[in-house]
């Protein structure tokens, strides 16, 4: 399969020129899977009630490293580096090496959130823990991560005990630090490509609760956006309220900075590309009768391509310091953007001759029905790290619906939600059939 470097031609076009090849024939991976539901559902239960925030996946590690040692894999565990955080990284890297083959990466990611469950579940989490800055937070996982672990846990052990069924070496990557987009590099950072071998595929999945259970959705291309965060001090110069004019607002510069930057999108980039630019977060001022020193805005920035990242980036530092300028503000008092780049999540691309190989035998296993395509979001996903080093690994995050049969979407509570609780049964059995069959197809004999 080539790996050059994605171009910008539509995903359906890449598509219909894909190059033809053979899947492996589908065999019903329903009585496997079956056989380890019960055992899963409580693995899940334990995970969603013991969750662990970024950083601080310690136990969450252990648990799983248990579960892929216990079948055969060969674990290494903690591993990953944060460049001068001091802190561990506490991720998995599990290989199973069944002959000569293909090489296929897994990831899961292990990470939870800092938001008090609220779903009223038996087996709801009750976790407080101290944050990185030693703040006491609850923690729950709202965004789905202990059910991918589990499906992980169950693809694994299905393969591994049906070795005669495929070839070549198997990573099973439990990656922590989704939630702020350090996990991925932190593992690459600590040599992912080096200390094992390169893939030539790499797979992951992820609850979705637009889906209702036994779907599987596919997008093909750009998938998921690049997300950038932002922090912008913008000065002035303090004076009493019922005096504005010895000084300069920078309450009133900030509302002209954020209207000016709405129309970035609007007005710098091409109609039929996509670009998100928000404020949401904005501080300023003490008392009703003081004009402050300074505001602070926070933002996130959303696009696919880098491109248009670029122009987005460049056009809000240009918007506030013009603004600013114009506005009278001294040299040495124009706005300072700085750019979260630790939480930097660059756009996911699922390449699109491997989405087409995968579905095609996701068909196969779960019915024509089963797997449908679906449109991009601008949400992010590290995942895409595993694809953009130099070795250009062809990859593909599919979605596994975890909403009830014939609920109305409009009240399903969403991934980040307090209420999220996925159908977890269902949504266990359709992933790791769909994460079997996939790997199935790419290492079978």
């Amino acid at each position: 399969m080539k790996r050059n470097k994605p171009s910008g031609i539509a995903a359906t076009a890449i598509l219909a020129a894909a190059l033809s090849f053979e899947s492996t024939p589908a065999a019903d991976l329903g009585p496997a899977v079956e056989k380890e539901l019960s055992s899963l559902l409580k693995f899940y239960r334990i995970a969603h009630a013991n969750p662990e925030l970024s950083y601080f996946e310690k136990n969450t590690a252990e648990r799983l490293a248990a579960e892929l040692a216990r079948v055969g894999f060969d674990v290494t565990s903690p591993m990953g580096r944060y460049p001068d955080q001091g802190l561990t990284c506490y991720g998995v890297v599990a290989v199973l090496i069944n002959g000569a083959g293909p090489t296929v990466l897994v990831r899961t990611d292990t990470d939870a959130l800092p938001v008090e469950e609220k779903t009223g579940a038996q087996f709801a989490s009750k976790v407080r823990m101290a944050d990185e800055s030693g703040a006491q937070v609850s923690v729950m996982h709202a965004c789905g991560h202990d059910l991918h672990q589990t499906v992980l846990v169950g693809a694994a052990r299905v393969l591994a005990a049906q070795k005669d069924r495929w070839h070549g070496t198997l990573i099973l990557i439990g990656q922590p630090d989704e939630e702020r987009g350090g996990g991925a590099r932190a593992l690459l950072a600590d040599g992912l490509y080096k200390r094992w071998p390169v893939p030539d595929y790499a797979l992951a999945e992820h609850v979705d609760p637009s889906l209702e259970t036994g779907q599987i959705g596919y997008c093909a291309g750009w998938a998921m956006a690049n997300i950038d965060m932002l922090d912008i001090t913008v000065y002035g110069i303090g004076s009493h309220g019922a005096q504005p004019h010895l000084g300069k607002d920078p309450i009133v510069l900030s509302t002209q900075i954020i209207n000016g930057l709405q129309t970035l999108v609007s007005r710098s980039i091409n109609p039929v590309e996509a670009g998100v630019v928000t404020v949401g977060s904005i501080h300023g001022g003490s008392k009703h009768n003081i004009i402050p020193d300074e505001v602070k805005l926070q933002l996130t920035v959303r696009s696919f391509k880098d491109d248009v990242r670029r122009t987005l980036l460049e056009g809000i530092e240009r918007i506030a310091v013009g603004t600013a300028l114009a506005y009278g503000l001294p040299e040495d008092r124009l706005p300072v953007v700085h750019n979260r780049e630790q939480e930097f999540f660059p756009a996911l691309y699922n390449d699109p001759q491997l989405v087409e190989r995968t579905v095609s035998a996701l068909r196969k296993e779960l019915g024509d029905n089963s797997v449908v395509e679906i449109l991009p979001t601008t949400g992010g996903e590290d995942f895409s790290e595993f694809g953009r080093t130099e070795h250009k690994v062809p990859i593909f995050m599919f979605r596994v619906g975890t909403a009830l049969p014939g609920s109305d979407p409009k009240t399903r509570p969403g991934l980040h939600s307090a209420r999220f609780l996925p159908e977890a049964e269902p949504g266990i059995r359709t992933g790791v059939r769909a994460l079997t069959a996939a790997v199935l197809d790419l290492m079978g004999k």
